[in-house]
């Protein structure tokens, strides 16, 4: 059982996309009552601090992002210090470049971080490919160490993660230079066919040892657009043919009892989009699901 206290951090940002609606996604979960699911599977949950990217303060998105990270990174730092569990809730996508980038820096001293990244995109873009500019395009070519110093360079050093490390899982809307970049470093990549065909839990079963194998622990960045939109519509960039939400529940529960299991993100949750809420449901059952103490405390979140 996961005794550790589980600690939510509100990313305020929706800036990095061309719709900023995700920038109040984290407070509608938390209207939502999301602590209270998770609480009702036996975890000790606690809402701390909410970070909010002010883009009055920057002289461009790039640099709101930038600065946003930063601020980010030190709250999910703190919270490791203290030996608590972070779950950061978004925000668009660009809120990664923060989270795992504290994550990493916590656990240098014992080793490399591993993380499972699911998601539509590929988020492989740096400023010098990008046609839209849009940061939330770009994480995780910066946590590769591909990208505007601001997003790479948190803590000092390049490449919080290793290429080895991660597994996208979903991707099915992509432009080639993203391709061609992680192609270039050698990231395994399932796309949304090969999903399909071998199934979310093979895939991830795969991607659970590779991020396992050589790391000092490890993690889930799960965008909500890498479900199908018929089971979460209200995302900040949906797209048709994702993992249906009941593969995901099956396949996510009890990932937090694993003792090397890290942190967890959710990203892309757009409440403007979520008419009646369904996405905001699907989004608590899935932490639910990952985070609960116990597979059979499960249907208490449902």
């Amino acid at each position: 059982m996961n005794a550790r206290v589980l600690h939510l951090i509100g990313a305020e940002v929706g800036e990095g996309a061309s719709d900023g609606g995700c920038k109040w996604g984290a407070a509608a979960l938390r209207e939502h009552g999301i602590a209270q699911g998770l609480a009702a599977t036996g975890r000790t949950v606690t809402w701390g601090e909410s970070v909010t990217a002010q883009p009055r303060l920057a002289t461009s998105r790039l640099g709101a992002i930038e600065a946003f990270s930063g601020e980010l990174a030190t709250a999910v730092e703190k919270v490791l210090h203290l030996g608590q569990q972070p779950l950061v809730v978004g925000g668009d996508h660009s809120c990664a470049v923060g989270t795992w980038s504290a994550v990493a820096e916590t656990l240098r001293p014992q080793g490399t971080l591993g993380l499972i990244w699911i998601d539509a995109h590929l988020d492989a873009h740096t400023p010098d490919t990008s046609d839209s500019q849009a940061p939330h395009g770009m994480p995780l070519a910066a946590l590769l160490g591909h990208g505007s110093e601001g997003m790479t360079g948190l803590y000092g050093w390049r490449g919080k993660l290793l290429p080895q490390n991660v597994v996208v899982i979903g991707a099915r809307s992509y432009e080639p230079a993203e391709v061609d970049l992680l192609a270039q470093l050698n990231v395994r990549v399932m796309f949304m066919p090969e999903v399909l065909e071998r199934g979310f839990a093979a895939c991830f079963e795969e991607a659970r040892q590779r991020v396992q194998a050589s790391t000092a622990g490890w993690g889930i960045s799960f965008d909500l657009d890498g479900l199908d939109p018929l089971d979460a519509p209200g995302t900040g960039t949906p797209v048709e043919t994702g993992i249906r939400l009941a593969d995901a529940l099956q396949v996510l529960a009890g990932c937090s009892q694993d003792p090397s299991f890290v942190a967890m993100e959710l990203t892309e949750y757009n409440p403007l989009r979520d008419f009646g809420g369904r996405t905001a449901q699907a989004a608590t059952q899935l932490v639910c699901a990952a985070l609960a103490p116990a597979a059979s405390t499960l249907e208490l979140a449902a």
